[in-house]
């Protein structure tokens, strides 16, 4: 995956990194729990849609016997 090293921001380290990642977690934690279930509800909503989905594997029956019976 290629990135354009303009739109990356600037990785500094020291204090100034700890207080910016602080401060992201506390904004991604601060979101209420109904918040998350409301969301998480119209995500289970639309994979229950989808007909597309990925489901179990099947097995093909082989064209040669089987050896052990």
């Amino acid at each position: 995956m290629k990135t354009d090293s303009a739109t990356l921001p600037e990785c500094i380290e020291g204090p100034e990194a700890f207080q910016r990642f602080d401060a992201l977690v506390d904004e991604v934690l601060s979101v209420p729990r109904s918040t998350l279930k409301r969301r998480e509800t119209i995500y289970n909503k639309k994979k229950a849609a989808n007909p597309n989905k990925r489901g179990p594997k099947t097995i093909k029956p082989s064209a040669s016997p089987d050896p052990a019976a």
